[in-house]
């Protein structure tokens, strides 16, 4: 059986949502364009780590002048919206990989399924050849500006969790914490 794989290309909307409440929230990539919408369950700290690495990638295209004055000259649109509806997951996500196309002047991202085979690392399309059931993909293509809305909104829903110990780091629940740094006492 051979992968499965979505290309969104051009993106109408690359976004990253919560359902629930600060403590509990499911966190969602949702992708839409012309091909449909794929919405994918994944982990905060992996949500935190795209933003991050976007960053990273937006200012070294800034700085090394591999973009085009024309594309880093677009502003970014701010995206408040809610996650679009119904959200369904297509996967638990495994590996992001992020290139930047200097032909298309895009920034590529490709989101592989997490799955039972223990692939750890990202498999091309030749690879994803060998194995019987390989994991799912969804690839697709950002502009500059798309790619500043995706960061300050992921930035925006980190944010919105639960607030940090100053002592200790660790999360504060609704009810309480019990800080590790105070001995056990409540703060």
């Amino acid at each position: 059986m051979s992968r499965i794989t979505t290309e969104h290309d051009p993106v109408d909307r690359f976004t990253t949502g919560t359902v629930g409440v600060p403590g509990e929230r499911a966190f969602f990539l949702q992708v839409r364009s012309a091909r449909g919408l794929s919405s994918m369950l994944l982990e905060k700290t992996q949500v935190q780590a795209l933003a991050e690495r976007m960053k990273i990638l937006l200012r070294e295209l800034r700085t090394g002048g591999l973009a085009s004055l024309d594309e880093l000259a677009l502003a970014h649109n701010r995206d408040s919206d809610p996650l679009d509806f119904p959200i369904d997951e297509d996967f638990r996500v495994g590996v992001i990989g992020m290139s930047w196309d200097n032909a298309s002047q895009r920034l590529t991202i490709e989101i592989q399924a997490d799955n039972s085979q223990g692939v750890d690392d990202l498999l091309d399309d030749d690879e994803a050849e060998f194995f019987e059931d390989a994991p799912e993909l969804v690839r697709l293509s950002l502009r500059i500006h798309q790619a500043r809305t995706f960061i300050e909104r992921a930035e925006s829903v980190i944010g919105a969790g639960r607030q940090v110990c100053p002592f200790c780091g660790l999360p504060i629940n609704v009810d309480g914490h019990l800080c590790p740094r105070a001995n056990g006492y409540r703060r």
